[in-house]
């Protein structure tokens, strides 16, 4: 059940980070509600899941899975471009977050 705590926080900061944006600091009212709710539920989501994983593991998948998700979606709904050293950055990512689950055995 963590795994799935997990990942509903990891869209939560996804939606949180590419909500910030569109707040336009913080001067447009929906927007900014809808941001202040991504954070709050990711923050509540990720909390459940730390019941169970380790911090060092939830808290590094949660933000290594929530800026890759940015990047990506930022580039399809920002027109943001995605550049050579961004895919590699990607890639140390997710071999990251695989190692962290690897070593831990949960």
């Amino acid at each position: 059940m963590a795994w799935i705590f997990l990942a509903i926080a990891v869209v939560f900061e996804i939606v949180f980070a590419l909500g910030t944006n569109a707040t336009q600091g913080f001067t447009k009212l929906w927007p900014s509600v809808l941001t202040l709710l991504a954070a709050a539920g990711g923050i509540f989501t990720l909390s459940l899941a730390l019941r169970t994983l380790d911090v060092s593991v939830g808290y590094t998948i949660w933000t290594g899975l929530g800026s890759i998700g940015t990047v990506l979606f930022g580039a399809l709904i920002y027109k943001e471009r995605i550049t050579l050293p961004k895919l590699l950055s990607f890639a140390s990512i997710i071999a990251g977050a695989i190692t962290l689950k690897l070593a831990t055995g949960s």
